[in-house]
């Protein structure tokens, strides 16, 4: 790291590169204090467990304990690049309030027990509820940070042995509409693009995706990008002026909830202007016509009275997208979290099916993933669908499922769609669900309208396991927590946002009793005794590499087909993406080369979902429409958002990440480093809103919604007038001892309404009605960091070549009409 900085200069120092030259590296490295590189033992590979890029690195390790991490220089990701919560989030893991042994709750409070009296707890009260009311009693609700090994044991005990529908992770709060929309479009999940495409695009847009502070290693390698000859054009859709949005070549800023409106006005003219490849949609896409019928109905001026966005910029950003030779395309939150998610999530796909943009360097879809391993549940069966991107309404998908596990195909819930965690807690409110298993994650601070929440977790007939590495607000509320080993502690693979697997491997001892998620699954299995059809153990493997060859089996001749990946393999060459089979032993770049897609109507994994209503494509119905396997373009009115403001709550208020901190702040706020750039919560808003109020820079405010209040800080930005942001990491469990948790709150999602886009399922956090009021002048806490900088300033450092070969490009150009830089 040298001398920079890297709270202050996040993307740390540029290395310019040009349109289809390879990335130069750059080696990230922070060590504890006092220890030097000569003094570290070993080096341990692995990849980042607190942001969806994958970053490779190693762990150094000195006398049993980490003692700091480096970027790997040869690894595709990130050529050595290590992003802040990379480089100081691993000091969690030493954290004197780890949870080291289990805890059972006896007469209203939680002590210590061993691990058999803990398990049998679990056990016993699982084969009561399985006696009594079956499979439908017991949900299972995990997280987006475990292993691909543990999610898919996981998905086989529940699906397979338990036979239970209730499966779903926090991933349903990030990354459902991701999944949903691949689905929607290609009939399958799997990203079609990679991150090498943003070394060969001429245009790079980001709709709804802070990659400046979500994913701030993937950003340098635009910065880069930016900073060398030929840069790209960047189109930034997002009202908040972020760091992304103040280096884009045209920044769209549009009123929460209209993204659908804002898409079909930039198709309008795409379409009406001819910028299509009419070729590529005869060839390989079934849906143009409606389409076209629909986009009609917005033109630019009708979409900006909706969005109150100038028709001027929509036709810019129309030019832009519509004018590429290379077009990149990355999707996240602020279109995911939103009433119309997958329907706008779509449009993006659309975007790029009309212009023939899929499967060449440069050309390229990412619906982002929000969390490091957020893939694998999608991949695993852990989010609800079945393992292996199998399709549940498919009769010989199930089957061949069946086969695979050796048990009858009845025992797999296929009966309806899977339950997503928004109805499983429904579930558990009107008493269905009477044992709910969250592992890895804290529904207490990052589920909506959080008040409902506490109360239905504080059920006196629900059991509530936690599997943890500290007592989290959703750990402080259960009957049993179990200690678990975390990255770094314990071995397995995890799959970024582009498809790389990594391999991270077990650096050091977790603390006290605590254990891996896989062992603890495995205890499970065992001691609920789950047996295949010819009385074998269900579960027939014992560590992380046989649970590997178990899950690459599972997924041979299927799209995320592992089989040609080994944990040798993965130490030897560092990621690898999939499918990585027979046919492609070094993996797979891009997806969909040729137009050819994995929706073929007995391959696919949905038929999709009416994208208004969420119901279900019926399997004739696809089938009829899609015969021959092609991409499907969907069209989508806009509809307005379920919330709206009014006198009272004159506000749209949307929340989000910070660079800082991850999920719950779980780890990052145990980080000295983190926590002191991001130590509370804060609210956002325009200069134009803060003048209206009352308020300045750093005076303490009242954010309100006919949920509830919470009380933070002022901080004046860019942000679009009529909008408010808040963080939604911050908590109650870092209360000082002695104190009482805040009575007026400082969770965000005390605010969010229970609520969800009809398709993926997925949450709203972004179009609550809001009040913000001023409480009192200056008295706020210490703000962080506001990062909106443009790209931080060229060094001199050697443009030294990675790990990667360049591809060669048959144009790199320059910009296209209307996005010169």
């Amino acid at each position: 790291m040298g001398r920079v900085d890297r709270i202050a200069e996040p993307w740390g120092t540029r290395t310019p590169y040009g349109c289809g030259e390879v990335w130069p590296v750059r080696v990230d490295t922070h060590l504890a204090d006092g220890v030097r590189a000569g003094d570290v033992e070993r080096w341990v590979g692995t990849a980042s467990i607190l942001h969806s890029n994958g970053d490779a690195m190693d762990i150094a390790v000195k006398d049993g304990r980490m003692v700091g991490v480096r970027g790997r220089a040869g690894d595709r990701v990130n050529h050595g690049r290590l992003g802040p919560k990379d480089l100081f989030g691993w000091q969690a893991n030493a954290s004197p309030d780890r949870l080291t042994q289990p805890l059972i709750r006896v007469d209203g409070r939680l002590v210590e027990c061993d691990w058999d009296t803990a398990m049998d707890r679990i056990t016993t009260r699982t084969k009561e509820l399985l006696n009594e009311q079956g499979p439908s009693a017991v949900g299972f609700y995990t997280t987006g940070q475990l292993f691909a090994e543990e999610y898919y044991t996981l998905g086989v005990i529940a699906h397979g042995g338990i036979g239970t529908n209730h499966v779903d992770g926090n991933t349903r709060l990030c990354t459902a509409t991701a999944a949903a929309a691949l689905k929607e479009s290609f009939g399958c999940d799997g990203q079609p693009g990679s991150y090498t495409d943003i070394d060969h695009a001429d245009v790079i847009a980001l709709f709804g995706h802070n990659m400046a502070e979500t994913q701030s290693v993937l950003w340098s390698r635009v910065l880069d990008r930016l900073a060398g000859p030929n840069p790209p054009a960047l189109v930034c859709v997002d009202p908040r002026l972020t760091a992304v949005a103040k280096a884009a070549t045209v920044h769209l800023a549009p009123k929460p909830g209209t993204n659908v409106a804002l898409m079909n006005g930039v198709l309008h003219e795409i379409i009406d202007n001819g910028w299509i490849d009419q070729n590529y949609i005869d060839k390989h896409v079934v849906g143009f016509g409606g389409l076209r019928a629909r986009v009609k109905e917005y033109p630019p001026e009708r979409v900006a009275d909706i969005c109150d966005v100038p028709a001027q910029k929509i036709r810019e950003a129309a030019r832009v997208l519509g004018g590429a030779r290379r077009l990149l395309s990355t999707v996240l939150q602020g279109f995911y979290q939103s009433h119309q998610a997958t329907a706008a999530a779509v449009q993006v796909n659309n975007v790029h099916l009309v212009r023939g943009m899929l499967g060449k360097p440069g050309c390229g879809v990412l619906q982002m993933n929000g969390q490091p391993t957020a893939q694998n549940t999608r991949e695993c069966g852990a989010d609800g669908d079945l393992p292996g991107f199998r399709n549940w309404a498919n009769d010989a998908h199930v089957e061949e499922l069946a086969r695979v596990w050796n048990v009858d195909a009845a025992q797999i819930p296929h009966y309806a769609p899977p339950t997503h965690a928004m109805q499983m807690i429904r579930y558990v409110e009107d008493g269905s669900i009477r044992l709910l298993w969250v592992s890895g994650t804290n529904p207490a601070v990052s589920l909506p309208e959080l008040g409902r929440i506490r109360s239905v977790l504080s059920q006196k007939r629900l059991f509530l396991v936690v599997q943890d590495l500290f007592l989290t607000e959703t750990a402080q509320l259960a009957d049993v927590v179990l200690p678990a080993a975390t990255w770094g502690e314990k071995t397995g693979t995890f799959t970024n946002a582009d498809r790389t697997v990594h391999l991270s491997e077990k650096a050091v001892k977790p603390p006290g009793e605590a254990r891996p998620d896989l062992d603890i699954f495995l205890d499970y299995a065992r001691r609920l005794d789950l047996r295949d059809k010819d009385g074998q153990p269900l579960v027939k493997w014992h560590d992380a590499e046989s649970a590997f060859e178990a899950w690459k089996e599972c997924s041979r001749g299927r799209p995320c087909d592992y089989t040609g990946i080994t944990y040798a393999k993965l130490r030897a060459r560092g990621g690898i993406q999939w499918p990585c089979n027979e046919d492609n032993p070094d993996g797979t770049e891009r997806l969909y080369a040729g137009g050819t897609f994995w929706s073929d109507p007995e391959y696919c994994e949905s038929y999709g979902r009416d994208l208004i209503t969420g119901a279900p494509v019926e399997p004739q119905e696809y089938k009829a429409m899609n015969p021959s396997g092609k991409a499907v373009i969907k069209a989508a009115a806009y509809q307005p958002p379920h919330e709206p403001t009014g006198e009272d709550y004159p506000f749209l208020l949307t929340t989000g990440r910070t660079l800082f901190h991850f999920h719950t702040r779980t780890k990052t706020a145990r980080s000295p480093q983190l926590q002191a750039a991001a130590p509370e919560v804060w609210v956002e808003c325009s200069t134009r809103d803060a003048a209206a109020a009352g308020l300045r820079e750093g005076d303490l405010a009242e954010v309100s919604t006919p949920r509830g209040s919470i009380r933070a800080a002022v901080r004046i930005s860019g942000i679009r007038d009529g909008v408010l942001f808040l963080p939604f990491h911050y908590g109650y469990w870092d209360t000082p001892a002695g104190h009482e948790p805040d009575p007026h709150g400082r969770a965000a999602n005390e605010l969010t309404l229970t609520d969800w886009d009809p398709a993926s399922k997925q949450p709203i956090f972004k179009t609550a009605a809001a009040a913000l009021h001023r409480i009192e002048a200056g008295h706020g806490p210490a703000l962080a960091p506001t990062n909106t900088a443009s790209a931080p300033a060229a060094n001199d450092l050697p443009r030294t070549a990675g790990g990667v070969e360049a591809e060669a490009d048959e144009d790199c150009g320059t910009a296209p009409e209307g996005g010169a830089r």
